[in-house]
């Protein structure tokens, strides 16, 4: 059993407001502050050096396993918390570690847009087993794309290893591998945007809403998943829960 009232939109459908795609943006937002100075340190540390260029597709690849090394996976509620935040906290949620990389992408002029997903709460109760009474009914999900050779490329199709085994180990989304360090070993599949599929979760996928210039469009246009007076409250105690 899951439940509606802990979210922004309390059982009321959500649904596309516009059929165009977004052309995507470099520029910084409130979330994507790529010009702070923690994301600036961070974006050092990812650049190669000079000697050896990276393409777009190896420094994405680089900028996520700093992330991972550098950011340690969490339950942080605040889906618009900006990357800066995140960077300096050392600790983020699935969607806070992703603004991040989003946001490295971005200071490397790579263009970024990001789909809107919303999945069935049913999705998160392995990783709360004892709380589904509370698991909200529906999340949201601001799954990033990336331009690459003229082509947008989502998540999977970037940081996967490119090597696509029938016999990968399913994602089972608890324990400590999250669903950002997944993306590092296998493509994983929403509904046909990858055109490989070794972890297909489009099982869970309630609805496709289309995608946005930023993840602060997203979330300006629907809200954040869980309410903003539930999310004062538990959030200092999520925020600091370890994925695991």
């Amino acid at each position: 059993m899951t439940c509606s009232a802990v979210t922004s939109w309390r059982g009321r459908p959500l649904t596309p407001t516009t059929a165009a795609d977004s052309s995507g943006s470099v520029t910084a937002t409130p979330i994507l502050d790529w010009s702070a100075r923690d994301a600036e340190r961070l974006y050092d540390r990812v650049l190669p050096a000079p000697e050896a260029p990276a393409t777009p597709t190896s420094f994405l690849r680089t900028a996520h396993t700093c992330v991972r090394r550098e950011v340690r996976g969490v339950y942080a509620l605040d889906d618009q918390q900006p990357m800066s935040t995140t960077i300096r906290r050392g600790r983020g949620s699935c969607s806070q570690r992703l603004a991040v990389v989003e946001g490295l992408a971005r200071r490397h002029s790579i263009h970024t847009r990001v789909r809107g997903l919303v999945l069935h709460g049913e999705f998160w109760y392995p990783r709360f087993r004892y709380l589904h009474g509370l698991v909200p009914d529906r999340v949201l999900l601001a799954w990033p794309e990336f331009l690459v050779d003229g082509r947008w490329l989502d998540a999977s199709e970037i940081f996967d290893g490119g090597d696509c085994t029938i016999d990968a180990e399913p994602f089972a989304n608890s324990g400590e591998e999250t669903l950002f360090d997944a993306l590092a070993r296998a493509p994983i599949n929403w509904g046909g945007q990858s055109s490989r599929s070794c972890l297909d979760l489009s099982g869970f996928v309630a609805a496709n809403l289309g995608t946005f210039d930023s993840r602060d469009e997203l979330f300006g246009t629907y809200g954040q998943t869980i309410a903003r007076p539930i999310r004062a409250i538990t959030e200092p105690f999520f925020s600091r829960w370890n994925a695991r």
